[in-house]
């Protein structure tokens, strides 16, 4: 039976109080407390509200140092990327850091270059310095199998965000933009256009072969084809994406429409038609994938798919620190169209 407290228990808590003090004055085990910390459902309802009621009395907050001591962890979370889109890496963060709101942790970034040869070493090192609880893979580095495998050998908790599935559920977000490639695909051949181009993201991204592998296979569903000719390889990047647009938009028969692998590509699609004078969409539509806040910000507004990586982002900690709701609807961090004003039927 617990024990009951005198009210003048907190009287000598001029200090900042501890979970020693939270376990002595709720009558209970530290252990129980951390529980109560942690979230854990293995605690009784009545305990579980008498330890929440003395928490609020002290304002007591966890201290991240302290707890990470306690279990050889710093209580911080490293967001891993290595993504030429600064964009895609600030919304990451915010859904990152809405995951972790209350729950004592910090996040800290560690960007990285994919291709270096001291790559892994620099990871490893990166976790074991910063004594990291885990870590949030991003695209590319979510799609390198040695990323994963090194988190595994050193005992860092980590999760991926890719893609396609790439290791177990516990270990995964899968943001499936195979999907996203079919909408762009499905809007366009709607809308009536058949010489239709496609500028990918670099091949070491596997979104890159994922929303073009679904473009072309709504299209091919709609008896179109992606001509070699109207492929261009590009980088994810706003000046690979008016590279690409002044090749396309410069040939002899340029294609109606075009399908930028994300929009930061697709920005530079724009620039490229306004430089060649080709008029959005009277003379071309472009389509762009991922809805960052530029793509409502342009002129004309952009038709994209919506990816949403700060939801995305959220539901990555949030199950790295095993905090997930399971009851929230998968759809909402499925890609969706956006239909805006740089699309329509195809000239005369």
């Amino acid at each position: 039976m617990s024990k009951s407290r005198a009210p003048d228990d907190t009287e000598g808590l001029r200090r900042r109080p501890t979970i020693n003090d939270i376990a002595r004055l709720a009558g209970v085990s530290k252990k129980t407390v951390s529980r109560v910390i942690n979230a854990s459902p293995f605690v009784r309802d009545d305990t579980r509200e008498r330890i929440e009621a003395v928490i609020a009395e002290l304002g007591y907050a966890p201290d991240p140092q302290a707890r990470g001591l306690a279990y050889g962890r710093a209580f911080l979370i490293g967001l891993v990327y290595d993504n030429p889109n600064p964009q895609y890496v600030v919304n990451m963060q915010l859904g990152l850091l809405d995951g972790m709101r209350g729950s004592g942790f910090e996040l800290v970034v560690h960007p990285c270059d994919r291709t270096s040869p001291t790559f892994l070493d620099d990871l490893g090192s990166f976790v074991e310095r910063q004594r990291l609880f885990g870590v949030v893979l991003t695209p590319s580095v979510s799609e390198d199998e040695r990323a994963a495998q090194l988190m595994a050998e050193i005992g860092c908790g980590y999760v991926r965000v890719a893609s396609v599935s790439l290791d177990r559920p516990e270990h995964m977000i899968e943001t499936r933009d195979r999907l996203g490639g079919r909408e762009a695909a499905a809007h366009l051949a709607e809308l009536g256009h058949k010489r239709i181009a496609f500028v990918s993201g670099p091949p070491t991204f596997r979104s890159s072969h994922e929303r073009r592998s679904g473009f072309e296979e709504a299209l091919n569903e709609r008896g179109l084809s992606l001509a070699k000719a109207y492929v261009f390889e590009g980088a994810y990047t706003y000046d690979s994406g008016v590279e690409a647009g002044r090749a396309l938009l410069s040939m002899a028969e340029r294609p109606t429409a075009i399908f930028a692998g994300n929009d930061e590509m697709a920005a530079g699609v724009l620039q490229a038609a306004r430089q060649l004078g080709v008029r959005v969409p009277e003379d071309v539509s472009v389509v762009g994938f991922d809805d960052f806040q530029i793509a409502s910000r342009l002129w004309p507004t952009l038709t994209t798919v919506r990816t949403p990586t700060r939801e995305i982002g959220r539901l990555a900690v949030e199950r790295l620190m095993g905090r997930e709701d399971d009851t929230r609807d998968p759809k909402s961090r499925l890609p969706s169209l956006v239909v805006r004003e740089s699309t329509a039927p195809p000239p005369g």
